[in-house]
Parts: C-alpha cells; structure tokens; sequence
C-alpha cells in the first residue's frame, strides 16, 4: 500500500506560547517519562491532579489483568472533584451556561450548581432511599437538571445509568433491569425545534409489567400533560423545595464504579460499560486539559448528548473536574437556522467548539456562509467526536469557521476508554486533515497485525490497540466478566499476552500518524478482498457534487458480495443524468482505490437514517439493499419518514 501525502497545518505560533503542552519535544518528553517509569508517571498526575480524602498507596495492580485496579487504598468523591474543591476560589464563576431550544437561557455558579446537587442528593437520599451501590437510571434531555442527577449520584455513591433520550421504551426496558436500577429520574418532556416532545409516557411504557424501579422521579420542564402514578411517581419540582443545600459526600474508594453507559450492540442484549471512579476523571481532567487547553477564563462548548460518553466526560465530568465554564444546549444546531451554533459562539465568546463530523456536514450544506455573518474571533480550538472527519469538511470547518488559525482536534476514543486515546496537541502537533495523529502521552497505542502481533509499517493495515492498561480504560461488562474478555481482549496478543483491541482498524503514514479507517467489521467481501466501508466513503466524499455517503454490502452472485451506496448529494435540484452521476462517482473510486472497490449499486437518497446524535444506522441500510424488511424500531431516528423514502427508492 502506498503512503497517501496529506498537507501539514502547524499549530499558531502565538497560541503555542501559551499552550500546557507547547511543542513535540513536550509531547515526547511525557510519552518517554511514561514508557520509561509507567507507575511513577500516572502516580504524580493523580497526586497532581486529583483531591484525595485518603492518599492511595500503589499506583496499579496489574496481577489479574484485564482486571486491573488503580490508586489501591486512594479515597475520594467524584463530585468533590468536580464542584467541592472550587468554592475557595470559583464560587462566583459560571460552571454551566444553558441555552434552551428556545432561547432561554441560566448560568448556574459553582455555588449554585453545589447547592443545587446537594438538595438532589438529599432528595434521593433522604426520600428515595437511594445508597452508595444502587443504581439509578437517568432519562433525560438536555437540561441542567440532567448533569445535577449525575453528580448527586457521584455524590451519594449510587451508580448512575444515563440512557440517551430518544431510545425507545423497550430499549429503556433493557438497560433497566440489566443495571437492576431502584430509581429513573426522567423528565415531563422537552423542547426540539420549538415543539414539545415526551419522554415521561417513554418510562411509563417501559415500566409496565415487573421491573426492579421502586420509584420515578419527574422534572416538570415542558408542562405538557403526564400520566401520574401514585406511589411509584414524584414531581421533582416539588419534592426539591424542601431539601438542605449542604449533603456530606460519600467517602468512595478509587476503584468503586461510577457509573454505567450501555452501548448497543447489534446482538440482542445491551453491553454496561462500567467506569470506576479515580481514573475515569483523573483521565476525564487531564485530557480536557491537554486536547483542549482550557483555561482558567475560557468558555468551552460540547454539542454532544449527556446520553453518550461524549457527554459525560466533555459535558460534566472532565471540565467541571478542572474547573471550567461548560455550556449546555437543548436544540438543534440548525435551528431556527444553520447560523444557531456560530450566533452562540459570538454571544458566549466560546474558545473551545466540540462537535461531530455529521454535525459539521450538515452546516455547511444547509449554511455554509453562516459562519461569516458572525464574530467567531474568540474560537482558539475546535474539535471533532464520532467518526473520522473527511478532508472537504475539515477544510471548511477549518477555514470559515475557525479562520484559518485555528488548531482542529480530530479526537479518537470510545465509550470503552473514558476520553481521548488518540488525537492532535492544538499547541504542539502538526496537523493532518482527517488523521487521528498520535496517542496521547501515557496512552500506549499502536497498530498491530492481528496475526503475528506485530506493530505494523507505514502503509500498512492493522488493529487499532491499547497495549498496556491506562487509568480510564473500561473496568467491565456490568454483570458480565466473561463478556468483557471476549469482547476487548479476545483478538488480538503483543509478545503473547492479550492487549485491548478497540474493534478499529487504522494504518500509520511514514510520519507515524495514526488515520483510523472504520470497524474491523465494518468490512465487505468482494471476490475474495476485504475492504473497509470507511475507506471506500471517503473515496466517494472526494467526489466534489457528494455530501454524505453511506456503503454498505449486499449479496452479489458473482463476486460473494457487491459494494452498495447511499449517496446525498449537495445539490438538491435533482440530477439530470443519474446513470451519468453514477460513472462520475466510480471514477473518482477508480482513481482512489481501484476497480475492486467499485460501487455495483448507487442509491441517491434524500437524506440517511441517523439517530439525534448524528450515528448513521447502518443496519438499516443493509436490511433495504437485501430487500429486507425493517424490523428495528425507527421512531428514535431524526428523521424517521427518511427510510420508507429511502425503501421507495430501492424498489424502482
């Protein structure tokens, strides 16, 4: 495989100055401090980083790996982490700015946001009866409400399972009784595109017949009409009234878990990623810190859902741990119209923007002047979260709207890893559209042939791996020990011992960047050659007329399997000539990779299946390319009306 040549973006020298880490050297410096003395390097961060109740006396025992225990002895709340230890000296400082659908908006204080999870933690504690272990499930929009629920849980020691608000009852149901949860804390509805929506009959569904929820606790903020059922369900409006503002925080042990977060997998029962306290946000900070270079006055935004891992470690834990101004918002990016998120930077001065590459398609082909009607001069970083961002999309984000000085951080994690493994210093790493870069220091990661174990070539394919265990990495498959063996340490052995696989395939450049090209199993079989679903999008991405694309196999007679595409196209006057169209699109995959790769079926689509956080579904897409019927639930989807007109299409 040849090396591909990308353009290098240095970072702005007078951002660098500035910068924790300000240069390679710097960069280098801490990945050989951490290759070098392991322990000792994660031990002075945590001691560093970290407010202890009780100091830990070792830093990792890894005996019984992958069950690996970090900072063994080491007592401390999560929740003191993130608010307690900022009173002295932030107290009056904006820890949360919310931006509702509509435009309302509330700044909560370190001091307010520590009154106001205090009285939730007493509420659960006191009226609710929830202890250090149980679990709660948390259904929730995007409200403040939601991150205060999670911190009262860090804070009473209850385990927290934040489910994303648009799954479905029975996908609610599932994750319930795997956690064994005794509470759901939902809300009455909320606010999307200036229109009410539910979430309260979403529970009630989901709790009907046996479950283990002993009670409901229900955030009234859309005043829609809700079923009440007595005994089982409370107004949290209410019930709030009368708690204290002062709650003791539960002396937690490093290792205890701190939450639950279930990824759905495409084989029936949901997976509980567990994540333990100390690491987790020893991680959540020091990443924040480092990828993002937040400072003391800055102003950060995540776009993302506190549904998903994105949310809970760059919406409230990791820049609440260090201290920062974090902003919430309800909406849509695009409404009332496309300029939404560039009109809050220049209103909130945001430094930092995090959003997924979907999100930054979408702009730019429903407003891509927008940018330029606002003040976006405050942006120092932007970010990218989700999948790889492909080079037309990164050069329009990178060029109108950070101006074309500003570092893009192309962040490479999973739920599994609790923050960033993989991704560019905006003060230090010379950048590469649509590369990953590096890991980060302390993050062992390297491409390895699954065969031999071996660290592969430049140009060469590999498993995308973690070859020794890191402080926020994955603690377990709630309930399932087996299952977590399997699933993370299963595939692939470095000098015979078993590493973690991420599932991702990635290959190095001849600098040693990291580019991750898609699942492993996201793969088609084409006479005999497996090919990446990743590598063959991003080919038809360069197509300049293609705004998104999904590929898919389907059964082809011949060939075992043939490459199907759904294409949207950036414009929307229809096409002339679709046969045309097609020819044009295989040319460009012709010259990107080759004539195995090219696409036996092109299906120009109205739009793709995705869910509200921007993930395209797929499965879906699989099923209409067999012909088959669509036997997954669609209601949570953004658009669900997109994939009978997708089926119609096929048809034809």
């Amino acid at each position: 495989m040849s090396v591909e040549t990308k353009p290098v973006f240095k970072p702005n020298r007078e951002f660098s100055k500035n910068a924790r880490i300000k240069n390679m050297c710097e960069y280098q410096d801490l990945q050989d401090w951490a290759t070098e003395d392991y322990e000792g390097y994660w031990g002075h961060f945590a001691k560093e980083k970290l407010t202890w109740m009780k100091p830990f006396t070792n830093v990792m025992d890894n005996q019984n790996f992958p069950f690996v225990n970090w900072f063994e002895g080491g007592k401390l709340n999560v929740a003191v982490q993130c608010i307690d230890r900022h009173l002295e000296s932030r107290k009056n400082k904006a820890a949360i700015i919310f931006e509702g659908d509509r435009g309302d908006k509330k700044i909560i204080t370190y001091l307010e946001l520590y009154y106001n999870v205090n009285q939730f933690a007493n509420l659960l504690k006191n009226d609710f009866g929830v202890k250090k272990g149980d679990r709660v499930v948390i259904y929730m929009p995007m409200i403040p409400e939601a991150a205060y629920a999670m911190l009262a849980c860090a804070r009473i020691g209850a385990i927290h399972s934040v489910v994303f608000g648009g799954f479905s009852a029975e996908a609610l149901k599932d994750r319930i009784e795997d956690a064994e949860a005794k509470v759901v804390i939902t809300a009455d509805g909320a606010f999307r595109k200036d229109k009410p929506y539910m979430l309260k009959p979403v529970v009630d569904e989901a709790l009907k017949g046996n479950t283990p929820v002993q009670k409901v606790l229900v955030v009234e903020r859309n005043g829609e009409d809700v079923t009440w059922v007595a005994g089982r369900d409370y107004s949290y409006n209410e019930l709030i009234k009368n708690q204290k503002v002062t709650c003791e925080a539960e002396e937690m042990d490093a290792e205890d878990p701190l939450f639950l977060l279930y990824t759905s997998g495409s084989t029936g029962k949901p997976k509980g990623v567990q994540h333990n306290s100390a690491g987790y946000i020893l991680w959540a900070q020091m990443t924040m810190e480092w990828v993002f270079d937040v400072k003391e006055n800055d102003t950060y935004w995540c776009t993302a859902d506190v549904g998903w891992i994105t949310g809970h470690t760059y919406i409230v834990y990791g820049p609440l741990a260090m201290g920062a101004t974090t902003v919430m918002f309800e909406g849509v990016p695009t409404y009332p119209d496309a300029g939404r998120p560039w009109k809050m930077v220049e209103e909130y001065k945001i430094n930092q923007f995090y959003t997924a590459p979907t999100a930054i398609r979408v702009l730019h082909k429903t407003g891509e002047n927008e940018p330029a009607k606002y003040d976006l001069s405050s942006l120092k970083v932007l970010g990218t979260v989700g999948e790889p961002i492909d080079p037309p999309a990164w050069k329009w984000y990178y060029e109108a709207v950070g101006g074309s000085k500003c570092a893009i951080v192309d962040t490479y994690w999973q739920t599994e890893t609790g923050g960033h493994i993989v991704s560019p210093l905006p003060g230090a790493t010379p950048i590469k559209p649509a590369c990953a870069t590096l890991p980060l220091p302390g993050i062992m990661g390297e491409i390895l042939d699954p065969e031999t174990g071996r660290k592969v070539g430049a140009g060469e394919s590999g498993y995308m791996c973690v070859t020794r265990p890191w402080p926020s990495m994955i603690r377990g498959v709630w309930g399932d020990k087996d299952r977590f063996v399997k699933s993370y340490f299963g595939d692939v052995k470095k000098d015979g011992k078993p590493v973690y696989f991420t599932g991702d395939g990635a290959n190095y450049d001849a600098d040693g960047y990291i580019t991750i090209t898609g699942r492993t199993d996201d793969v088609i079989n084409v006479s005999g050659h497996r090919m990446g679903t990743a590598e063959v999008e991003a080919a038809i991405k360069k197509h300049p007329n293609v705004a998104e694309v999904a590929v898919v196999g389907k059964p082809h007679e011949i060939k075992g399997e043939g490459i199907f595409a759904y294409v949207v196209l950036k414009a929307d006057d229809g096409i002339a000539d679709e046969l045309e169209e097609m020819k044009a699109i295989n040319k460009v995959i012709q010259k990107e990779i080759g004539n195995i790769a090219l696409c036996d079926d092109i299906l120009f689509a109205p739009g793709l299946p995705k869910t509200r956080s921007g993930k395209i579904m797929r499965r879906i897409l699989r099923a209409i390319a067999k012909g088959e019927a669509i036997t997954q639930d669609i209601s949570t989807l953004e658009d669900p009306s997109v994939v009978a007109k997708i089926e119609a299409m096929a048809k034809k």
